[in-house]
């Protein structure tokens, strides 16, 4: 016998809503320039992504209590595990907003604790995907010679995530906890970032071999420049916040986080140009809306705080042009992905989505 469950089957790419909204807060709030528009924005921000996070925990608990099963497939699906990454990057980007936007309103104490509980939690659940996700891929996931994409990515990137965020964390603990905390970041950076080069590698050859493939799957090239400009933030948040926990002189984390983060842009900014002109050129021809759309938010958001990092340690006019013209982009990310959300699955196409449970 089985029964209509009345919960929807929210799916993880669910969380990309939750991560492109709440950098649009964090991009606004840490912008090397400032107005009462963007500190309205990042306010605005905030407040949306506060909604969609618990909404998203809430019917995301509720599914997986509901049909036990629901993980299992998921993670059996070759499409979908990647996915779960995407709660995790959820978690720690939204408790970096309530850290840089929230914390007027809920005071110091609060909003670190709210960060720092979700920073653990986050932390934990990306590295389980870093390495379970690659695990099943290698050893149980069949696909095809061409199946490399921007996706492959969404599991091994929220260790960077948590590298920035991490650093975010640093100037409100001290003594060893701070020193392991540092060490941790720059661990999970290194793993998250060489983990993403070869995956980045395997996407370029696939275009290189196979070239654009589906028309749905093309904003899924979005999602490179999330390593990409993650760990340009990463670097220049730790150069600050790392030196005294470490013993080094933040001058020698700084150079570094320059000599990292300047060339890692040349390059960031080169795939949104490619991925730019294909976007365009599938648009004219027909672009399907999917959830994938999100693609044109998170990644695009942390080529801005990488840019605005940039700008602060050089003072450079450029850097800061770059920031505030990528800001603008990922304005109209944002507000492309929200349209279709809204237009194509909100309410009316989740509301009956329903889940058939054994009773």
């Amino acid at each position: 016998m089985s029964t209509r469950a009345t919960v929807p089957a929210i799916t993880p790419n669910w969380f990309a809503m939750v991560m492109g909204t709440s950098i649009l807060g964090t991009a606004a709030a840490t912008l090397p320039v400032s107005s009462p528009a963007l500190d309205v924005l990042a306010w605005a921000a905030w407040a949306v992504a506060t909604v969609l996070l618990v909404g998203a925990v809430a019917v995301t608990v509720a599914h997986y209590v509901d049909d036990r099963g629901a993980v299992r497939r998921y993670l059996d699906d070759p499409g979908m595990s990647y996915f779960f990454g995407a709660q995790a990057m959820g978690l720690l980007a939204y408790g970096a907003a309530t850290l840089v936007v929230a914390q007027p309103l809920l005071g110091e104490g609060l909003a670190v604790g709210i960060d720092a509980v979700l920073w653990i939690l986050g932390t934990m659940l990306g590295l389980a995907t870093a390495v379970g996700v690659p695990v099943l891929a290698f050893t149980r996931h069949r696909v095809a010679p061409d199946a490399a994409s921007g996706a492959w990515l969404m599991p091994v990137v929220p260790p960077m995530v948590s590298a920035a965020t991490g650093g975010m964390l640093l100037p409100y603990v001290d003594g060893e906890l701070a020193r392991t905390l540092a060490l941790a970041c720059y661990a999970m950076f290194g793993l998250s970032g060489l983990a993403a080069i070869m995956v980045i590698a395997s996407v370029w050859n696939r275009l290189s071999h196979h070239q654009v493939g589906a028309a749905a799957a093309v904003p899924t090239l979005w999602i490179v420049l999330g390593p990409l400009g993650q760990s340009i933030t990463a670097v220049g948040i730790l150069a600050d916040n790392a030196g005294d926990a470490l013993g080094i002189e933040p001058h020698t984390l700084r150079m570094f986080s320059l000599l990292y983060g300047v060339p890692v842009m040349g390059f960031a900014l080169l795939w949104l140009a490619i991925a730019l002109a294909i976007t365009l050129r599938t648009t004219r021809a027909g672009l399907p809306f999917t959830l994938a759309w999100w693609a044109f938010t998170f990644p695009v958001g942390t080529c801005v705080t990488g840019a605005s990092q940039l700008a602060k340690h050089t003072g450079s006019v450029a850097m800061t042009g770059l920031a505030v013209l990528l800001y603008a982009l990922l304005v109209a990310g944002w507000a492309t992905a929200a349209t279709g959300t809204m237009r194509h699955h909100l309410p009316g196409r989740v509301a009956r989505e329903r889940v058939t449970v054994a009773a």
